[in-house]
Parts: structure tokens; C-alpha cells; sequence
């Protein structure tokens, strides 16, 4: 089935070209279908992935804003709509410079598989700008978000598209992105998700993505009658994703060590306990402030800057048994796969969006280490934005041991569907080929059920 896979993606890469985050995406899941196509033609018949592959709808328009120098700041807009077979569009906005076209259809493609899996009726979507946050004032970031929900409310809807935050994008930027879809369209309604808690927002929605990314490794060790308790654990990040990952492991009874962002990382022997993680969460959350100063608050911190010139990060070269890449796609390269494996790293649960390069994905894969990819395991974040969603609904809002007992279950259930696919596959083990194959399945019996649309 090589020559489908092939074939498949000369088509994408012809009518993408520059796109490679897209492509990556595209082919990682293409090979693990090759098996569902040979055992089932009907899919290859109806050319259920050549059409999942190409969005629905790609709407890209201009953002102008005035800044606080009184300056005319021009940003453009995206919202890729990719596939409904199953519900609405969701999936996240991000705000941050290297937002481009391709990696928003990565994205989006993605999000298609990953909300399946969690058995919600949501359909894929992504969007964002190329706006960047970081040093703007409360002011600059209300004007940018306001022009921006100007021309996307005339796209989005609870029943139609329903975005939720990602980088670049937390409870400030939905509350100005709320409030100016309420006043344009007067209506109330739970047209984004993870708002505040005092205007329909969930428990647990914050905790959300770490919860489950950590649920899912829990899930996993489990098959080998193990557990996190006593566990060392690398995480890169310092956002949502991050801090929420270590509060998880923390209860759980294991150890972080590491945190980061774009400036550098922070290593921790002692380990990240809650009172190091309040300080994290202040200074990321309300001061904004750079991980380094973490290390100059406790002793025997180290903080490593980034070096441009490296060819590895020497955060995921320090010995640990788990490891959860909470930052952005594509920072775990070959030779960091082979550093995490060398140092003991047999568990790798992925918080952030297809954070391994297809090199270091197959060494995980190849080892056989308990390998959760990006489309399970971080499935947390949108699976309690689907419950959002069902609250807003309803008018009703649950506890948070609700909520955080439905996206246990939830966590529990994609686990399964992974196991499940890949020994129905003939790949016992392999959770990329279970994740791929267990969301393609739903998604693509709707789209022969719906006819050609």
C-alpha cells in the first residue's frame, strides 16, 4: 500500500506546496491507514482521506488595529475549517508570529482525528493570527482581539464553528474575544470555550490538557502494572499545558524536573512541588514573566538559555523514566529520541501538537516505549471544551469532580480505542497506529453515510 501513500501525498504536497507541518501530519496518518485501506477498499473507493484532507472552508482575512502609540498594526486572520462530519468545527486560536496557513492545517487535520476520539460530537477546526501577545498591553491585546472577532463572528456559531484558546491565547484573550461577539451579534451564547467561570465557563477547563496528557500515561503504564508514583519526569513548556502536567504528576506521586520557554529551560533535582509551582503559575500566568527566574527564586535550580547553534535540546538529555513535550510542534528531533532513550526515558505522553519530527516518532515507536502521540493524549483539552459546550447548552454548570471524573473516563476511553485499533490492526502496542486508525473510522463512516459532500 506504499503506492497509496505515496500517491496521496502528491497530491497534498502539489496542492500545498510549502506547507511541511501539513505534509508531516498528512503522511504520518496516511501510513498508519494503509492497513485500514487494504482490509477496506469501500474508504479508498470514496476517497474518504483525499477529502479529508482538503479543508471545507478556509477563510483568511485582514486584522487592522491601533496600537498604543496610536500606530496602524496590520495582522492577518485565519479559520480553517476541515471537516463537520461529526459535529461543529472546534479546535483552538493561536496568537503567535510564526502562524502560517500550513501549520494551521496541521493543526486542524489533527484536530479531525483527536475529537473523535473522544466520542463528543465535534468536528476539526483551527485559526489564529500571526499577532503576537507577548509585550503587548491589556489595551493593545483588547483592540487586536476585538477587530479580529469583528470579521470571525461572521463565520462562527454554537451549532456551525466553536473555537476555544491555544498559545497565545488564554481566559484574557477569550474574554475580549467573547465580549465582542456579544456585543456584535446580542446574543449570549457558548460560541467560545474557556471562558470565565462567572460567564459559562468550566471547572477543569485550565487543568484540562495536562490532566489528561498525564491521565493517558497513567493509562499506559498501567498495561505493564506499573504507575507514576515514584516516577522522575521531564516537561518543556510553562504554560496551561506544562503547569497543569506537573500539578498531575505531582498527586500522582511522581517528580518534574524541568520546565521551559522560548528563552531557555529551568532543571529542578528536587523537583517542581506545589509551592515552586504556584511560583510558576504567577509568574507565567499574571506577570508574564521568563522562566529564568525561577532559578534566581530557588536554590540549586539551574537555568540552561537556549543555544541557537545546537543541534538537540539538552533538556530531554537528562536521566528520568517519563517525559511529557508540553511546548510546541516538532521540538523532540532524532537525536533528542535517542537522548530521552539512552537516559531511561520509557514513557512519553505528548501535551503539545505533534511535538515529535516523524524520525523521532519512529525511534519511540521502534523501541517500543509507551509512546502516547499528541492526538491521544492531549485529546483533554478539547474533550473538556466539548463538555463546555454541553453545559452551555444546558444552562448548567457541573462540579469540578464532574468534570475531572468525565475527562478521566474520557482519557480512560481514548486509551482503549488506541489498544483496541492497533491489535485489530495487527500492530499490538503501536498507539500511533491505534490513535490514526481509531479517529479515521468514526469520521470516515459518517462521511459514507452523508453521501458525497
Amino acid at each position: 500500500m506504499s503506492n497509496y501513500v505515496d500517491e496521496l501525498m502528491a497530491i497534498v504536497k502539489g496542492r500545498s506546496p510549502g506547507e511541511p507541518e501539513f505534509h508531516q501530519a498528512v503522511e504520518e496518518v496516511a501510513e498508519s491507514l494503509a492497513l485500514v485501506m487494504e482490509r477496506h477498499p469501500k474508504y479508498r473507493k470514496a476517497k474518504v482521506l483525499e477529502r479529508i484532507v482538503e479543508p471545507e472552508r478556509v477563510i483568511m482575512f485582514r486584522v487592522p488595529w491601533l496600537d498604543d502609540k496610536g500606530e496602524i498594526q496590520i495582522n492577518r486572520g485565519f479559520r480553517i475549517e476541515m471537516n463537520s462530519a461529526i459535529g461543529p468545527y472546534k479546535g483552538g486560536l493561536r496568537l503567535h508570529p510564526t502562524v502560517n496557513l500550513g501549520i494551521l492545517k496541521f493543526l486542524a487535520f489533527e484536530q479531525v482525528f483527536k475529537n473523535s476520539l473522544t466520542t463528543l460530537p465535534m468536528g476539526g477546526g483551527k485559526g489564529g493570527s500571526d499577532f503576537d501577545p507577548k509585550g503587548k498591553s491589556d489595551n493593545e491585546v483588547m483592540k487586536f482581539c476585538q477587530s479580529f472577532m469583528t470579521e470571525l463572528s461572521r463565520h462562527i456559531g454554537p451549532d456551525t464553528d466553536v473555537p476555544a484558546g491555544d498559545i497565545g491565547v488564554g481566559g484574557r484573550e477569550i474574554g475580549f474575544l467573547f465580549g465582542q461577539y456579544k456585543r456584535i451579534r446580542n446574543e449570549f451564547t457558548g460560541i467560545l470555550t474557556g471562558k470565565g467561570l462567572n460567564w459559562g465557563g468550566s471547572l477543569i477547563r485550565p487543568e484540562a490538557t495536562g490532566y489528561g496528557a498525564t491521565y493517558f500515561a497513567a493509562e499506559m503504564l498501567a498495561t505493564r502494572n506499573e504507575n507514576l508514583e515514584g516516577k522522575t519526569c521531564l516537561v518543556s513548556g510553562s504554560g496551561n499545558v506544562a503547569q497543569y502536567t506537573v500539578e498531575k504528576v505531582n498527586q500522582l506521586g511522581g517528580t518534574c524536573v524541568t520546565l521551559s520557554d522560548s528563552s531557555g529551560f529551568i532543571y529542578d533535582e528536587k523537583g517542581i512541588d506545589a509551592e515552586k509551582l504556584a511560583f510558576v503559575m504567577d509568574l507565567k500566568n499574571v506577570r508574564r514573566g521568563r522562566i529564568s527566574e525561577y532559578a534566581d527564586k530557588f536554590s540549586g535550580s539551574v537555568f540552561t538559555p537556549v543555544d541557537p547553534k545546537a543541534d538537540h535540546n539538552p533538556l530531554w538529555d537528562i536521566k528520568a523514566e517519563c517525559a511529557f513535550p508540553s511546548a510546541t510542534q516538532n521540538e523532540i528531533n532524532a537525536k533528542d529520541a535517542a537522548n530521552l532513550l539512552r537516559n531511561g526515558v520509557y514513557v512519553i505522553s505528548e501535551g503539545a501538537n505533534m511535538p515529535s519530527t516523524p524520525e523521532a516518532m519512529k525511534a519511540f515507536v521502534d523501541k517500543g516505549i509507551l509512546y502516547g502521540p499528541a492526538k491521544a493524549a492531549n485529546a483533554g483539552g478539547v474533550a473538556v471544551s466539548g463538555l463546555e459546550m454541553s453545559q452551555n447548552s444546558q444552562r448548567l454548570a457541573w462540579t469540578s469532580e464532574e468534570v475531572d471524573e468525565r475527562l478521566f473516563g474520557i482519557m480512560k476511553s481514548i486509551h482503549k480505542t488506541c489498544v483496541d485499533a492497533a491489535e485489530e490492526y495487527g500492530t499490538p502496542g503501536n498507539y500511533v497506529n491505534g490513535a490514526n486508525i481509531g479517529g479515521f473510522i468514526k469520521v470516515a463512516d459518517a462521511m459514507l453515510d452523508q453521501g458525497l459532500v
